[in-house]
């Protein structure tokens, strides 16, 4: 095995994501040959160096594992929460090792959410030079005119950059609440900026009620129950890597991807 950047190896341990595992060496995290390393881009040798992590030996890497998640509202889309609350994560397999979300549904959103040790692919899923589609069924307070569509396709400007989305009215019916009748759209976002959608909806002057991703990138939520994981198939996880420009398996294996690079 070649020499890799640290933030790699820490990524194919199983450690985290390749970003997540910038920020944990930079914390101070990380010691290699006993010496303290906050560089995330220092090269090493993963076969010869003593890499630590929180002062315990790196985990051997780990063969990649890839699953689908079916998130209930309620669930936070992160390894560990401090305070306590259910994560994604609690509802891995037993044996399905240090896996981590690839990206993130908010507390109150649903539907379909990835999980992955596979650092490298999901740094590339996430990077927006992949411009990865996400697709959404929203259910928004009132009745969006033809208009109000056009403006959520150019945009509305927010300080983070342009929330947007393409939507589609849905054949599902809406209902009544005491603020007002409902309105189902699919939308297809681009981008993973935090709570696109519901800030995008909210700026036009329909609050979003209920939001379900129902796919990312290849892979759709399709009749997954709510609280349901299932592991990708062969076929999908060949369709995640074309997606995310990795051409074979070596380019996966490599690792060595950095996303500043683009």
């Amino acid at each position: 095995m070649s020499e890799v950047r640290l933030a790699v190896a820490l990524a194919r341990a199983g450690i985290g994501s390749r970003r997540a595992c910038d920020a944990l060496i930079r914390g101070g995290r990380v010691h290699v040959d006993g010496k303290l390393v906050t560089d995330p881009a220092t090269r090493v040798h993963p076969a010869e160096a003593q890499i630590e992590f929180d002062g315990k030996p790196l985990p051997a890497p780990q063969a990649p594992r890839y699953y689908a998640l079916h998130k209930p509202r309620g669930v936070v889309s992160t390894a560990h929460d401090e305070r306590g609350r259910r994560s994604v994560v609690d509802f891995l397999p037993a044996d399905a090792g240090r896996c981590v979300p690839v990206g993130r549904l908010d507390r109150d959103s649903e539907g379909l959410l990835l999980l992955s040790n596979d650092g490298p692919l999901i740094d590339r899923l996430l990077h927006p030079s992949h411009e990865i589609p996400r697709t959404y069924l929203a259910e928004l307070l009132g009745r969006p005119s033809d208009e109000t569509l056009d403006a959520m396709y150019a945009g509305v400007k927010a300080e983070d950059g342009l929330l947007r989305a393409k939507p589609r009215r849905s054949k599902r019916p809406g209902r009544p609440l005491p603020q007002g009748d409902t309105t189902w759209l699919r939308l297809t976002l681009h981008t993973g900026r935090k709570r696109e959608i519901r800030r995008l909806c909210e700026a036009l002057g329909h609050p979003v009620v209920r939001l379900r991703r129902t796919g990312f990138g290849p892979i759709l939520l399709r009749d997954l129950e709510p609280g349901r994981i299932r592991p990708l198939s062969q076929r999908e996880v060949r369709l995640l890597r074309r997606a995310a420009g990795l051409a074979d398996d070596s380019t996966e294996r490599s690792g060595d991807y950095d996303p500043s690079d683009d």
